[in-house]
């Protein structure tokens, strides 16, 4: 693999790296955050914001025509004794706290739902056992807003899993306080064609610690806009993602970590695998450290690899600066090929082709699947690869 600082191997856009508040850099090229839908111009596909998403493919999320129908989606949730779970309306002061819209579709998604799911952990609660919230499409489209929020001092994993069929657009909001731990794992296993954009806001406490292992197999079109804040200093937050982008599917990941908090750290890995004519994966990496945000230490860094011919990779990682007191910042992408040499290396030694490949893949994954930390997602995960895999030689 070929690393860049440049232009990523089979990539067609190059990294930046801008020391400037003038820079013009994605995170201030797009239009101002807003709950207003009627603040954001309908996208033509020539935005930056948008230019490598295939808007025909929304169907209507991204222009107004997508109209929630009631059969939308099933939202269900597991939580361990201690942990408050309420279904609230628009008016609740805990909806929209960690962040704003930046796009139409997130602000659509905010003016179109009619109730939030809001999920508390008390402070200083720790929890043995994960909070589960189960999204399954029903073949409809809806719009939804979920809050996810901990006390502080409070420990917590969560696990949201997508599945089903649905045309979904969502804002997930997750706040911890001082000194909070949350691990959420997302994990999109969509049917083949559903539509998911979600916006997801992450407030970080003081002294708090926050980790995203986003996971993305189905649906026809995924488009995931992780973004974070700091409320204090101290804050920490790990920002993993796995992506296995199959013949014709367009998956999406923007993240946009702003520091806006002395001596906080942030932690960006994500890797994917493509294969098949017209897999389309799309990763945008913007790390913004701004003059107050003294201290920090950031990295970020997004792999690809590339198993067949007819898939492509748009790798875009920005770092902006305006400060010079930091610890650290940097950012890498690489985007290669499947390494024939290690193929061959395993093959000449009695394993199958088949089994070879998928020894490569389970190790190119490995690194992440660990971070998942939980059992049966783990398992579930590296089931999928193999089963994608297996796939590709039928």
């Amino acid at each position: 693999m070929a690393e860049a600082q440049n232009i990523p191997a089979g990539s067609t856009t190059a990294g930046q790296i801008a020391v400037a508040a003038e820079s013009t850099v994605a995170t201030r090229m797009s239009a101002p955050p807003s709950f207003d839908v009627a603040d954001f111009p309908v996208p033509h596909g020539r935005e930056e914001e948008w230019r490598f998403t295939p808007l025909e493919r929304l169907r209507g999320l991204h222009d107004g025509t997508a109209v929630a129908n009631g059969g939308g989606v099933k939202v269900t949730v597991e939580a361990p004794e201690g942990v408050v779970v309420e279904t609230v309306g628009r008016d609740d002061a805990r909806i929209g706290r960690a962040g704003t819209p930046v796009d139409r579709v997130a602000a659509q998604a905010y003016s179109a739902f009619e109730q939030a799911g809001v999920v508390t952990v008390p402070k200083e609660t720790v929890l043995a056992e994960p909070i589960r919230i189960a999204v399954h499409g029903e073949g409809g489209v809806a719009f939804g807003h979920q809050v996810i929020e901990l006390g502080a001092f409070a420990e917590a994993v969560v696990i949201i899993d997508h599945t089903g069929d649905a045309v979904l657009a969502t804002n997930v909001d997750y706040v911890l306080g001082d000194g909070a731990k949350l691990t959420v794992v997302s994990v999109q296993d969509w049917d083949d064609k559903a539509v998911h954009v979600a916006q997801h806001n992450a407030l970080i406490g003081r002294d708090a610690s926050f980790k995203s292992v986003v996971v993305t197999f189905g649906g026809d079109v995924v488009r995931l806009h992780p973004r974070v804040t700091y409320a204090g200093t101290g804050g920490e937050a790990a920002l993993f993602g796995v992506y296995f982008t199959d013949a014709g599917q367009h998956q999406e990941h923007r993240l946009l970590v702003t520091h806006n908090a002395p001596h906080c750290k942030s932690n960006v890995v994500y890797k994917g695998a493509l294969q098949g004519d017209e897999a389309h994966a799309v990763w945008i990496g913007d790390v913004l450290i701004e003059a107050s945000a003294e201290g920090t230490d950031t990295y970020e860094m997004n792999r690809n690899l590339v198993l067949t011919d007819g898939a492509r990779v748009d790798s875009v990682p920005n770092l902006e600066i305006e400060t010079g007191e930091i610890v650290g910042a940097g950012h890498a992408s690489a985007t290669g090929r499947f390494d024939d040499e290690q193929l061959f290396y395993l093959m000449a030694r009695g394993i199958p082709q088949l089994e070879a490949r998928r020894l490569v893949v389970r190790g190119f994954f490995a690194e992440l699947v660990q971070q998942i930390g939980v059992a049966d997602i783990e398992e579930r995960l590296l089931a999928k690869i193999e089963e994608e895999l297996e796939a590709s030689v039928a």
